[in-house]
């Protein structure tokens, strides 16, 4: 999970996606905090599609800057913070972090793996047409 998070070296979120990281949590740097701030207000329903990248400094290349983000507390999202946040998951963090070679490898290696998994479909299970409904 942890290097196929490293996709949102690429991409944007929602406002309303991130709003309780920027505004609740203590493990964020306090000036990206106010920077994500500027354009994600703090009333719900107010700004909730203004868009962020997920990555700030090359958020339109694929690189290892998202975990570097990590170490310095500037995730954007709450789930890619509690990557680096003093637990199990800080040294694989810190390895992608200062090994870009590493990351590259690793997450080919699991999206191929993933790529391998066989969905259930038939009476095992089913493709749903929308995540979180049954068909």
């Amino acid at each position: 999970m942890t290097v196929l998070s490293g996709g949102h070296t690429i991409g944007l979120a929602r406002c309303s996606s991130f709003r309780p990281h920027i505004y609740n949590d203590s493990n964020i740097d306090p000036r990206f905090a106010a920077l994500r701030q500027a354009n994600c207000p703090r009333p719900r329903g107010s700004g909730d599609f203004n868009l962020a990248p997920l990555d700030l400094q090359t958020p339109t290349r694929f690189d290892n800057d998202y975990y570097q983000n990590l170490v310095a507390k500037r995730g954007l999202l709450h789930s890619d913070q509690q990557l680096y946040n003093g637990g199990s998951e800080d040294s694989l963090v810190l390895t992608y972090s200062r090994n870009q070679a590493a990351f590259f490898q690793d997450f080919a290696n699991s999206m191929i793996n993933m790529g391998n998994i066989q969905p259930l479909t038939g009476t095992n299970g089913e493709i749903r047409k929308k995540c979180g409904f049954v068909n």
